[in-house]
């Protein structure tokens, strides 16, 4: 097998020539004008965009920080403005059916001159007809039509009196009304002077009466007859008088909107209601003070049935609306009906119908966040139901789970044209995918942000300019080349790749802003390399307290990790800690013991349920690969037990496997492993090294370590080969390589990691199938059978036992 050399500093990061940069400093070009490295998600969002159906709403998904809002806002923004204005919407009066409120819709801008038009017929009708009612024209033929009245009552009156004279009665008012008694002389006669009269006169006399007292009924009837022609002659001037007013009023509006029939019909029904309800336009009459001096309040008249409510204008709107609703709960979507409390009693009214995001979005374009509606009661199921009947109602949501219902307004439904767009992050997407049907018809056009990009020299221009033009947006000092090159640099660590660079351009921007702060510091006109590597530093500072904590831990020994000398059965391995904020590397020590048995691998994590599937899976890998190697001609028998020492928290993940059967074969063998050396590494039953995550924070972790022990010059870490083209190691680490005092050890095999821990050779079977005597695998092998057979050999005397106990039960049973 041939040797393994460790990696030169060359191949462990990338470096960017700061000459590819064609400028002296970033004030000499142009601020970036495109999106970087988002071609797949620029396609989908124009196809999305351009597609009319309403089926095709977008989903834009991607990791925080690549741009995706910013990014969804700019292009929705430009292409709006080419696109046409939005109508204006209001809700009216709806005379036929007051608890529903008509939606009508008018041009730009003609909705709010609609609703000003409306106020000044209001507030001169308010003026006017008052002033009408007080003339002395409409006074003098008001009077005649009363006068004329009082006349003819009076004479059908004095007819009758003049008639019950004649037969010797006269008209009495009593408390029910009129009525007709016996007189003599002029004067009512008494009962009992009606009683002293003989029979035959009284019966006479109740012959007449009955006869007048229909004639007193008759002209009661002619009176009131009399009087209501009197009142309908007064209504009809008082129509006649007010359509003086109103007709010039309304006919204006009437020849200004006669475009749109929703408005005509409104004003034809205002122009009968006003004439209907004339007497709410007359002079209010003093209130009179009540008990206690209170003055009760007199019930207004609602001119608010006239008014008009506009809950959409885009008078000042240029092209197509855009709204990106930041709280969409259920009523700043779809708007809300709000109520005023008066003497403890809740009441509404047209004017009070409020609109929400969705309605002036209406004819353009809705911008969400996929995790703010889902959190929402009621705001996802109603989006979905919008989309699908393509309306929008403004409803009290909350009425269906009340005890007692309430009386409210439900306003007419108003047509919607809205291509929604819905940002989120992956597990949403899939989430709603794979649980929702409903979605998958309404979402079809995902917009997929990438959080990589090639590392061209297009795209490492376009940083340039990126970094030109966050300097100019946030008035930042200017980059040189050495600068810039330093933020490609950053761009490709955090692409954990070095043909890669990060489109989570957000990380890029605050690298940006606090290089530009430390260069101010330091008193320099322009920000260069080491003004970016401080920036780095004092970031990586401000979140590594946890890293500096469990570096101190195991410097004092507190955590036992152990960085030079050889010991059986025991490897360094490292996890990578994630916090949020900050990944860093976390040396850990993993020990393994072998013994006699028939158990198998045992990982102890797992028996106590600190392990996940992943690593499960991993050990499980590892013992079908110990079987194939050498269990070919005798059974894997044996007992083994591996963990992570001083472990507390749950484990998952399968780049320990490398690490796990170094520490077995060493068991097994009995060969000591040098503990300068961490091992990350997955692997497949065919020993062959994979490639794992969190290489460069691994590394680093390792080195701090080492470097807090003391670099002997022999430590270092061994990494899949396939991780190779992701190293891109910080400065120190590099530095420290060349110098000698640091190695990384790429590996294809286990058997190449194998041989660099023990300094013994692995060994291949010879033709025969043997081992070379004192490899690794001889040793292996070696140990393996004598464990076998010593556990043969253990258990022959109980089976030799078990078998004579057999024989004598058939023999008893064959003499019964």
């Amino acid at each position: 097998m041939p040797k393994v050399n460790p990696l030169p500093a060359e191949e462990l990061s990338w470096r960017c020539d700061p000459l590819a940069f064609p400028f002296k400093t970033t004030d000499e070009i142009p601020s970036l004008q495109e999106i970087i490295g988002q071609e797949r998600a620029m396609r989908a969002i124009d196809f999305g965009l351009g597609v009319a159906n309403h089926n095709y709403n977008i989903f834009v998904l991607g990791e925080s920080g690549t741009g995706k809002s910013s990014t969804i806002k700019d292009i929705i923004e430009a292409k709006a403005k080419d696109e046409p204005v939005a109508d204006d919407w209001c809700y009216v009066y709806n005379f036929s059916d007051p608890d529903s409120p008509m939606a009508v819709n008018l041009p730009p801008g003609s909705g709010s001159d609609l609703a000003g038009d409306m106020d000044e017929i209001i507030e001169a009708l308010r003026r006017d007809i008052p002033k009408v009612f007080e003339s002395k024209d409409y006074e003098k033929h008001r009077d005649e039509i009363l006068e004329g009245q009082q006349e003819r009552t009076r004479a059908i009156f004095f007819r009758l009196e003049q008639k019950a004279l004649e037969k010797a009665f006269i008209i009495k008012k009593t408390v029910s009304g009129l009525s007709v008694v016996p007189a003599k002389n002029g004067k009512a006669l008494s009962q009992e002077e009606f009683d002293a009269l003989p029979n035959d006169k009284k019966a006479a006399i109740e012959q007449e009466l009955a006869i007048m007292q229909d004639k007193l009924s008759d002209a009661i009837r002619e009176a009131r007859t009399i009087e209501k022609e009197t009142k309908d002659r007064i209504n009809a001037l008082d129509r006649e008088v007010v359509q003086y007013v109103v007709n010039p009023l309304i006919n204006e509006l009437l020849d200004k909107y006669k475009a749109f029939k929703g408005v005509v019909e409104f004003l034809y029904k205002v122009k009968e209601n006003i004439l209907d309800n004339i007497d709410d336009f007359r002079p209010r009459e003093e209130v009179p003070l009540a008990l206690g001096g209170i003055r009760i309040q007199r019930p207004e008249p609602a001119f608010e049935r006239y008014r008009v409510n506009l809950i959409v204008s885009n008078r000042d709107t240029e092209g197509a609306p855009v709204v990106f609703e930041a709280n969409p709960t259920y009523y700043n979507l779809f708007g809300r009906i709000e109520y005023r409390i008066q003497l403890g009693v809740a009441t509404t009214d047209l004017m009070m119908i409020k609109a929400g995001s969705v309605h002036r979005a209406n004819g353009g374009y809705l911008i969400v966040n996929a995790f703010d509606i889902l959190r929402n009661i009621f705001a996802y199921d109603s989006i979905k139901r919008m989309l699908k009947n393509r309306e929008v109602r403004i409803e009290d949501v909350w009425e269906q789970y009340r005890l007692i219902s309430t009386t409210t307004l439900k306003p007419s439904p108003i047509p919607i044209n809205i291509k929604l767009i819905l940002i989120g992050e992956p597990f949403i997407y899939y989430l709603l995918y794979n649980l929702d049907t409903e979605y998958r018809k309404l979402f079809k056009v995902k917009a997929d942000f990438d959080n990589v990009m090639v590392r061209d020299d297009g795209n490492v221009q376009r940083y340039a300019h990126f970094v030109a033009a966050r300097c100019r947006e946030e008035g930042l000092l200017p980059f040189d080349p050495t600068g810039v090159g330093k933020i490609v640099e950053f761009g490709a660590r955090t692409a954990g790749d070095k043909e890669k660079l990060t489109a989570r351009l957000n990380d890029i921007k605050n690298l940006v802003v606090e290089a530009s702060y430390w260069a101010g510091v330091e008193g320099a006109k322009t920000v260069a390399a080491s003004h970016v590597e401080r920036a780095d530093r004092e970031r990586i500072y401000r979140n590594s307290k946890f890293e500096d904590k469990l570096t101190e831990y195991i410097k004092n020994d507190t955590i036992m990790v152990t960085t030079d000398g050889s010991v059986v059965g025991q490897v360094n391995g490292i996890a990578v800690l994630d916090p949020g904020d900050y990944a860093f590397g976390k040396p850990s020590r993993i020990t393994a013991r072998t013994f006699m048995g028939d158990a198998g691998v045992v990982n102890i994590e797992r028996e106590v349920k600190l392990s996940g599937r992943i690593h499960n899976k991993a050990l499980m890998i590892l013992t079908n690969f110990l079987g194939e190697r050498f269990a070919q001609n005798f059974p894997l028998t044996l007992s083994a037990s591996i963990t992570f020492e001083q472990l507390y928290e749950e484990i998952e993940g399968d780049s320990a496997t490398c690490t796990e059967v170094y520490a077995l074969l060493s068991s097994l063998s009995g060969l000591p492993i040098d503990q300068g050396f961490a091992v990350t590494g997955s692997m497949n039953q065919r020993g062959e090294v994979q490639p794992i995550g969190g290489v460069n924070e691994k590394i680093e972790g390792f080195f701090e370590v080492c470097k807090a022990k003391g670099l002997t010059g022999r430590q270092g870490v061994i990494i899949p080969r396939r991780n190779v083209r992701h190293l891109m190691l910080k400065k120190e680490v590099i530095e420290a390589v060349k110098e000698g005092r640091f190695n990384v050890y790429p590996i294809d095999t286990v058997d190449e990691g194998m041989e660099i821990l023990s300094g013994t050779p692995v060994g291949e079977r010879d033709p025969e199938g043997k081992y070379p005597e004192g490899t690794v695998n001889f040793l292996v092998e070696k140990k393996l059978f004598g464990l076998a057979k010593s556990l043969k050999e253990f258990g022959r005397p109980e089976r030799k036992k078990v078998e004579e106990k057999k024989d004598d039960n058939r023999k008893e049973a064959a003499a019964e």
